[in-house]
Protein backbone atom coordinates (compact mmCIF):
# COMPACT_ATOMS: atom_id res chain seq x y z
CA UNK A 1 0.00 0.00 0.00
CA UNK A 2 1.23 3.34 -0.96
CA UNK A 3 2.39 5.32 2.20
CA UNK A 4 1.18 8.49 3.34
CA UNK A 5 3.06 9.70 6.07
CA UNK A 6 4.51 12.32 4.48
CA UNK A 7 0.64 14.28 4.80
CA UNK A 8 2.04 14.75 8.45
CA UNK A 9 4.18 17.26 7.23
CA UNK A 10 2.30 19.31 5.00
CA UNK A 11 -0.18 22.21 6.67
CA UNK A 12 -3.88 21.23 7.19
CA UNK A 13 -4.84 22.97 3.98
CA UNK A 14 -2.28 21.22 1.98
CA UNK A 15 -2.91 17.84 3.80
CA UNK A 16 -7.06 18.06 3.02
CA UNK A 17 -6.30 19.00 -0.42
CA UNK A 18 -4.30 15.98 -0.99
CA UNK A 19 -6.23 13.32 1.26
CA UNK A 20 -9.43 14.42 -0.96
CA UNK A 21 -7.90 13.84 -4.04
CA UNK A 22 -6.32 10.59 -2.62
CA UNK A 23 -9.67 9.19 -1.74
CA UNK A 24 -11.35 10.27 -4.76
CA UNK A 25 -8.84 8.16 -6.63
CA UNK A 26 -9.04 4.99 -4.64
CA UNK A 27 -12.73 5.14 -4.64
CA UNK A 28 -12.29 5.76 -8.65
CA UNK A 29 -9.67 2.96 -8.93
CA UNK A 30 -11.94 0.30 -6.53
CA UNK A 31 -14.97 1.04 -8.70
CA UNK A 32 -12.36 0.04 -11.74
CA UNK A 33 -11.72 -3.49 -13.85
CA UNK A 34 -8.71 -3.26 -12.28
CA UNK A 35 -10.72 -3.07 -8.62
CA UNK A 36 -12.17 -6.47 -9.23
CA UNK A 37 -8.71 -8.00 -10.10
CA UNK A 38 -8.46 -12.00 -9.07
CA UNK A 39 -6.64 -13.51 -7.10
CA UNK A 40 -3.48 -15.68 -8.01
CA UNK A 41 -3.00 -13.06 -10.97
CA UNK A 42 -0.38 -10.28 -11.95
CA UNK A 43 -1.19 -6.85 -13.27
CA UNK A 44 1.57 -5.40 -15.01
CA UNK A 45 1.65 -1.62 -15.71
CA UNK A 46 2.71 0.84 -18.12
CA UNK A 47 3.65 4.33 -17.45
CA UNK A 48 5.17 7.53 -19.69
CA UNK A 49 5.35 9.77 -17.08
CA UNK A 50 6.08 13.35 -18.46
CA UNK A 51 9.77 14.34 -18.52
CA UNK A 52 9.99 12.69 -15.01
CA UNK A 53 11.58 15.02 -13.60
CA UNK A 54 13.53 17.93 -15.07
CA UNK A 55 12.40 21.28 -15.77
CA UNK A 56 10.22 22.96 -13.16
CA UNK A 57 9.37 20.26 -9.99
CA UNK A 58 5.79 18.36 -9.49
CA UNK A 59 3.92 19.20 -6.88
CA UNK A 60 4.46 16.93 -3.96
CA UNK A 61 0.52 16.62 -4.82
CA UNK A 62 1.36 14.96 -7.59
CA UNK A 63 3.68 12.68 -6.46
CA UNK A 64 1.26 10.95 -3.80
CA UNK A 65 -1.14 10.50 -7.16
CA UNK A 66 1.43 9.19 -9.61
CA UNK A 67 2.30 6.77 -6.23
CA UNK A 68 -1.32 5.47 -5.80
CA UNK A 69 -1.89 4.92 -9.10
CA UNK A 70 1.39 2.72 -9.50
CA UNK A 71 0.88 0.99 -6.08
CA UNK A 72 -2.55 -1.00 -8.04
CA UNK A 73 0.39 -2.69 -10.68
CA UNK A 74 2.25 -5.44 -9.32
CA UNK A 75 5.20 -4.32 -11.77
CA UNK A 76 5.20 -0.96 -13.61
CA UNK A 77 7.86 -0.24 -16.89
CA UNK A 78 7.71 3.74 -16.70
CA UNK A 79 9.24 5.72 -19.19
CA UNK A 80 10.54 9.52 -20.18
CA UNK A 81 12.96 8.56 -16.24
CA UNK A 82 15.32 11.81 -16.94
CA UNK A 83 18.80 12.21 -15.62
CA UNK A 84 18.44 13.35 -12.11
CA UNK A 85 16.84 9.93 -10.07
CA UNK A 86 15.97 11.92 -6.72
CA UNK A 87 12.57 11.74 -7.79
CA UNK A 88 12.20 8.26 -8.48
CA UNK A 89 13.72 7.22 -5.57
CA UNK A 90 11.40 9.38 -3.84
CA UNK A 91 8.26 7.75 -5.95
CA UNK A 92 9.34 4.45 -4.73
CA UNK A 93 9.43 5.54 -0.91
CA UNK A 94 5.94 6.88 -1.49
CA UNK A 95 4.87 2.89 -2.66
CA UNK A 96 7.03 1.85 0.03
CA UNK A 97 9.93 -1.03 1.28
CA UNK A 98 8.20 -3.97 -0.76
CA UNK A 99 8.84 -1.97 -3.76
CA UNK A 100 12.35 -2.18 -5.48
CA UNK A 101 13.54 -0.48 -8.72
CA UNK A 102 16.28 -0.86 -11.34
CA UNK A 103 16.76 1.73 -13.64
CA UNK A 104 18.68 2.14 -17.26
CA UNK A 105 21.77 4.72 -18.00
CA UNK A 106 20.70 8.03 -19.71
CA UNK A 107 20.16 7.65 -23.39
CA UNK A 108 22.58 9.98 -25.20
CA UNK A 109 22.06 11.54 -28.31
CA UNK A 110 18.98 13.97 -29.78
CA UNK A 111 16.91 10.70 -30.18
CA UNK A 112 17.29 9.91 -26.87
CA UNK A 113 16.20 12.94 -25.51
CA UNK A 114 18.56 12.31 -21.80
CA UNK A 115 15.92 9.49 -21.23
CA UNK A 116 16.00 6.35 -19.20
CA UNK A 117 13.68 3.81 -18.85
CA UNK A 118 12.62 2.01 -15.08
CA UNK A 119 11.34 -1.10 -14.03
CA UNK A 120 8.91 -1.04 -10.55
CA UNK A 121 7.90 -3.99 -9.11
CA UNK A 122 5.99 -5.04 -5.51
CA UNK A 123 8.75 -7.57 -3.91
CA UNK A 124 5.87 -9.34 -2.54
CA UNK A 125 4.19 -10.45 -6.03
CA UNK A 126 6.94 -10.60 -8.30
CA UNK A 127 10.67 -12.07 -8.15
CA UNK A 128 13.69 -10.43 -10.04
CA UNK A 129 15.34 -13.56 -12.22
CA UNK A 130 18.70 -11.95 -12.18
CA UNK A 131 18.56 -11.72 -15.94
CA UNK A 132 18.75 -8.20 -17.34
CA UNK A 133 20.25 -6.60 -20.61
CA UNK A 134 19.26 -4.34 -23.85
CA UNK A 135 18.69 -5.98 -27.06
CA UNK A 136 21.40 -5.13 -29.70
CA UNK A 137 20.34 -5.52 -33.20
CA UNK A 138 22.99 -7.23 -35.71
CA UNK A 139 24.70 -5.41 -38.43
CA UNK A 140 22.08 -6.93 -41.03
CA UNK A 141 19.26 -6.28 -39.02
CA UNK A 142 20.10 -2.44 -38.06
CA UNK A 143 17.30 0.12 -39.67
CA UNK A 144 18.88 2.57 -41.79
CA UNK A 145 22.10 1.46 -40.57
CA UNK A 146 21.16 2.49 -36.80
CA UNK A 147 21.08 0.99 -33.68
CA UNK A 148 17.43 1.82 -32.18
CA UNK A 149 18.13 5.38 -30.99
CA UNK A 150 16.40 4.27 -27.22
CA UNK A 151 17.87 0.63 -27.08
CA UNK A 152 15.38 -1.71 -25.74
CA UNK A 153 15.83 -3.00 -21.91
CA UNK A 154 14.55 -5.95 -20.53
CA UNK A 155 14.77 -8.15 -16.80
CA UNK A 156 13.40 -11.43 -16.51
CA UNK A 157 11.00 -11.88 -13.32
CA UNK A 158 8.63 -14.78 -11.84
CA UNK A 159 5.00 -14.11 -9.92
CA UNK A 160 3.89 -16.95 -8.84
CA UNK A 161 4.07 -19.69 -11.41
CA UNK A 162 4.60 -17.33 -14.23
CA UNK A 163 8.19 -16.82 -15.86
CA UNK A 164 8.25 -13.73 -17.78
CA UNK A 165 10.78 -11.15 -19.72
CA UNK A 166 9.65 -7.39 -19.59
CA UNK A 167 11.30 -5.53 -22.47
CA UNK A 168 10.70 -2.04 -22.33
CA UNK A 169 10.24 0.62 -25.07
CA UNK A 170 10.72 3.68 -26.13
CA UNK A 171 10.41 4.49 -29.63
CA UNK A 172 11.34 7.92 -30.81
CA UNK A 173 8.37 9.13 -32.68
CA UNK A 174 10.32 11.54 -35.15
CA UNK A 175 6.72 12.94 -36.65
CA UNK A 176 3.72 12.31 -38.22
CA UNK A 177 5.06 11.85 -42.10
CA UNK A 178 5.31 9.01 -43.74
CA UNK A 179 9.08 8.32 -43.56
CA UNK A 180 8.72 9.12 -39.77
CA UNK A 181 5.84 6.66 -39.34
CA UNK A 182 7.82 4.03 -41.57
CA UNK A 183 11.47 4.49 -39.42
CA UNK A 184 8.63 3.21 -36.11
CA UNK A 185 7.40 0.31 -37.70
CA UNK A 186 10.90 -1.07 -38.77
CA UNK A 187 12.16 -0.56 -35.49
CA UNK A 188 9.36 -2.02 -33.79
CA UNK A 189 8.95 -5.24 -36.30
CA UNK A 190 13.14 -5.34 -35.26
CA UNK A 191 12.70 -5.20 -32.11
CA UNK A 192 9.40 -7.96 -32.07
CA UNK A 193 11.14 -10.38 -34.26
CA UNK A 194 13.91 -11.00 -32.26
CA UNK A 195 11.72 -11.17 -28.73
CA UNK A 196 9.40 -14.04 -30.76
CA UNK A 197 12.54 -15.55 -31.75
CA UNK A 198 13.49 -15.52 -27.92
CA UNK A 199 10.37 -16.37 -26.59
CA UNK A 200 11.00 -19.47 -29.04
CA UNK A 201 14.05 -20.50 -28.13
CA UNK A 202 14.11 -20.21 -24.44
CA UNK A 203 10.18 -21.49 -23.72
CA UNK A 204 9.49 -17.72 -21.92
CA UNK A 205 6.65 -15.83 -22.59
CA UNK A 206 8.60 -12.13 -23.39
CA UNK A 207 6.14 -9.17 -22.85
CA UNK A 208 7.20 -5.60 -24.74
CA UNK A 209 6.12 -2.93 -22.47
CA UNK A 210 6.22 1.11 -23.45
CA UNK A 211 5.35 4.20 -25.22
CA UNK A 212 5.63 2.45 -29.00
CA UNK A 213 3.89 6.00 -30.54
CA UNK A 214 1.79 3.72 -32.45
CA UNK A 215 -0.72 6.01 -34.01
CA UNK A 216 -4.01 3.72 -34.79
CA UNK A 217 -4.74 0.29 -33.84
CA UNK A 218 -4.83 -0.64 -37.47
CA UNK A 219 -1.99 0.98 -38.97
CA UNK A 220 1.44 -0.83 -40.26
CA UNK A 221 2.79 0.00 -36.90
CA UNK A 222 1.03 -2.41 -34.81
CA UNK A 223 1.21 -4.54 -37.73
CA UNK A 224 4.63 -5.07 -36.64
CA UNK A 225 3.53 -6.59 -33.25
CA UNK A 226 0.47 -8.53 -34.45
CA UNK A 227 2.46 -10.05 -37.44
CA UNK A 228 5.26 -11.65 -34.98
CA UNK A 229 2.46 -12.94 -33.10
CA UNK A 230 2.27 -10.84 -30.47
CA UNK A 231 -1.04 -10.42 -28.39
CA UNK A 232 -2.29 -6.61 -27.78
CA UNK A 233 -5.09 -6.19 -25.34
CA UNK A 234 -7.69 -3.34 -26.60
CA UNK A 235 -6.61 -0.40 -24.20
CA UNK A 236 -8.37 2.71 -25.98
CA UNK A 237 -6.43 5.86 -26.84
CA UNK A 238 -3.82 6.70 -24.47
CA UNK A 239 -2.88 10.46 -24.61
CA UNK A 240 -4.50 13.17 -22.93
CA UNK A 241 -6.85 14.10 -26.82
CA UNK A 242 -7.96 10.53 -26.82
CA UNK A 243 -7.17 10.01 -30.47
CA UNK A 244 -3.87 8.05 -30.89
CA UNK A 245 -2.94 4.53 -29.53
CA UNK A 246 0.65 5.24 -28.67
CA UNK A 247 1.30 2.64 -25.25
CA UNK A 248 1.20 -0.58 -25.59
CA UNK A 249 1.83 -4.15 -23.65
CA UNK A 250 2.11 -7.27 -25.95
CA UNK A 251 3.05 -10.41 -24.96
CA UNK A 252 3.86 -13.97 -26.77
CA UNK A 253 2.29 -17.32 -25.57
CA UNK A 254 -1.33 -16.58 -25.21
CA UNK A 255 -3.74 -19.63 -24.14
CA UNK A 256 0.15 -21.51 -23.54
CA UNK A 257 1.97 -20.03 -21.38
CA UNK A 258 0.23 -16.92 -20.96
CA UNK A 259 -3.50 -16.87 -19.56
CA UNK A 260 -4.76 -13.59 -20.45
CA UNK A 261 -7.77 -11.96 -18.03
CA UNK A 262 -8.56 -8.00 -18.71
CA UNK A 263 -6.73 -4.80 -19.59
CA UNK A 264 -7.21 -1.48 -19.10
CA UNK A 265 -6.35 2.53 -18.92
CA UNK A 266 -6.36 4.67 -15.74
CA UNK A 267 -7.92 7.90 -16.83
CA UNK A 268 -6.64 9.78 -13.00
CA UNK A 269 -8.45 13.41 -14.51
CA UNK A 270 -11.81 12.20 -12.79
CA UNK A 271 -10.13 12.84 -9.82
CA UNK A 272 -7.15 14.73 -9.49
CA UNK A 273 -6.09 17.50 -12.23
CA UNK A 274 -9.55 17.33 -13.89
CA UNK A 275 -12.05 20.36 -14.70
CA UNK A 276 -13.71 20.72 -11.27
CA UNK A 277 -10.15 22.09 -10.24
CA UNK A 278 -8.97 24.21 -12.64
CA UNK A 279 -10.37 27.34 -10.57
CA UNK A 280 -8.15 26.59 -7.45
CA UNK A 281 -5.00 25.86 -9.53
CA UNK A 282 -4.83 28.81 -11.55
CA UNK A 283 -3.97 31.70 -9.17
CA UNK A 284 -1.11 29.39 -7.99
CA UNK A 285 0.35 28.74 -11.54
CA UNK A 286 -0.06 31.90 -13.02
CA UNK A 287 2.06 33.33 -9.61
CA UNK A 288 4.94 31.31 -9.94
CA UNK A 289 5.16 32.23 -13.64
CA UNK A 290 7.58 34.31 -15.07
CA UNK A 291 5.57 34.49 -18.01
CA UNK A 292 1.55 33.61 -16.76
CA UNK A 293 -0.40 31.43 -19.28
CA UNK A 294 -2.54 33.22 -22.20
CA UNK A 295 -5.07 31.04 -22.01
CA UNK A 296 -5.58 29.11 -18.80
CA UNK A 297 -8.20 27.29 -20.62
CA UNK A 298 -6.43 25.53 -22.74
CA UNK A 299 -2.96 25.14 -20.64
CA UNK A 300 -4.29 23.56 -17.76
CA UNK A 301 -4.86 20.07 -19.35
CA UNK A 302 -2.72 20.40 -22.09
CA UNK A 303 0.66 21.83 -20.40
CA UNK A 304 0.03 22.15 -16.78
CA UNK A 305 -1.41 19.23 -15.70
CA UNK A 306 0.38 16.87 -18.15
CA UNK A 307 3.59 18.23 -16.18
CA UNK A 308 2.25 17.47 -12.88
CA UNK A 309 0.61 13.98 -13.84
CA UNK A 310 1.44 13.15 -17.68
CA UNK A 311 0.32 13.29 -21.22
CA UNK A 312 0.39 9.37 -21.28
CA UNK A 313 -2.52 7.70 -19.55
CA UNK A 314 -0.78 4.54 -17.58
CA UNK A 315 -2.37 1.04 -18.70
CA UNK A 316 -2.42 -2.47 -17.49
CA UNK A 317 -2.90 -6.11 -18.54
CA UNK A 318 -4.32 -8.83 -16.04
CA UNK A 319 -2.83 -12.10 -16.67
CA UNK A 320 -2.76 -15.61 -14.59
CA UNK A 321 0.15 -17.00 -12.18
CA UNK A 322 -1.39 -19.85 -10.70
CA UNK A 323 -1.88 -22.67 -12.93
CA UNK A 324 -1.46 -25.19 -10.19
CA UNK A 325 -4.56 -26.92 -10.65
CA UNK A 326 -3.46 -27.71 -14.68
CA UNK A 327 -0.16 -29.20 -13.29
CA UNK A 328 -2.21 -31.48 -10.67
CA UNK A 329 -4.53 -32.94 -13.06
CA UNK A 330 -1.20 -34.20 -14.98
CA UNK A 331 -0.77 -36.69 -12.31
CA UNK A 332 -4.52 -37.05 -12.15
CA UNK A 333 -6.29 -36.75 -15.72
CA UNK A 334 -9.73 -37.33 -16.04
Amino acid sequence: MAFYHDLKRYDADKARWIAERLLALRTELRASDLGRRQAGTLVIGSWNIRAFDDGTPRRDESYHYIAEIIDKFDICAVQEVKADLDPLRRLVRLLGPNWDWFVTDVTEGDPGNTERQAFLYNTDVVRFRNLVGELVLPADALVAGEQIARTPYFASFQAGWFRFTLMGLHIVYGGSNAAARARRAAELRAVAERAARRAAETDEVYVLIGDMNIEARDDAIMASLTDQGFTVPFFGPTNLGGTKHYDQIAFTGNHQKTNFLQAGRIDWRGAVFGAADKDHYEAIVQAARATPYADWDVSYQAHFASFEMSDHLPIWVELRTDYSDGYLRRFAPG
